[in-house]
């Protein structure tokens, strides 16, 4: 598909309903209100198209932007293009949407290293974000480097910009359900942690509590788990 004809299609799939939902969560115009679902089937339906992603995300629409995130090809994306993205970004959705693309790269663990370290709340945003990729990531990295960034996140977590926060407990909770030691090590840092006060703003979202998510996590993998050993 060319960029015009994506476009297009966009525009028809746009609704008001859920435009105002996406400015509720803090999504900036211009924005067609197109809903994720029908992002995702487009995406489906357009295959990797680096060219297409490319083109897309230059045009500063968010719906264009965000499906040009799944769209993309991570092992054509180099540092310094995803870091011109980063750039780019103006809201939560799609710091963790270009994180998608980021831990996948072969730049994941540099830019993650970077982003985090930022003072601009949306790339840190998705620096963390990258973390909690890499760590869902059977090649993510070894143990150590996870347990070191648990350390990071327990120090500095109550101190950090709003989205940052948010994203900070999600990489915390991906971190502790990838295996044994990070699990026993993430929960006792979540408990030190204690409640993550995040502003929603007018959304009904709600921050997990980290612990508890991890042990949901992990016992739902295990029935899952169980149910295909009896088959």
């Amino acid at each position: 598909m060319t960029k015009t004809a994506v476009m297009k299609e966009l525009r028809a799939a746009g609704t008001a309903q859920t435009k105002k939902t996406l400015r509720n969560h803090g999504v900036q115009d211009p924005t067609f209100g197109v809903s994720y679902a029908v992002l995702r089937k487009l995406a489906r339906r357009i295959k990797t198209d680096q060219k297409l992603a490319t083109a897309l995300w230059a045009t500063g629409n968010y719906d264009a932007k965000t499906l040009a995130t799944l769209i993309a090809d991570p092992s054509a994306m180099s540092a310094t293009k995803l870091h011109s993205w980063a750039r780019d970004l103006s809201d939560r959705h799609l710091a963790g949407a270009l994180s998608n693309v980021a831990g996948e790269a072969a730049a994941a663990k540099s830019l993650a290293a970077k982003w985090i370290r930022s003072r601009n709340e949306m790339i840190a945003t998705c620096g963390w974000h990258t973390l909690a990729t890499l760590a869902r990531a059977d090649d993510g990295g070894p143990t150590q480097y996870f347990l070191e960034h648990l350390q990071q996140i327990e120090a500095r977590i109550h101190v950090s910009p709003n989205w940052v926060r948010y994203a900070m407990n999600n990489a915390l909770i991906n971190i502790g359900v990838r295996n044994k030691t990070l699990e026993r090590r993430a929960v006792a840092a979540a408990n030190r942690i204690g409640k993550v006060e995040v502003d929603h703003g007018v959304t009904s979202c709600k921050t997990p509590a980290a612990a508890a998510y991890i042990k949901k996590t992990l016992a739902h993998r295990e029935a899952k788990a169980q149910r295909a050993g009896s088959r």
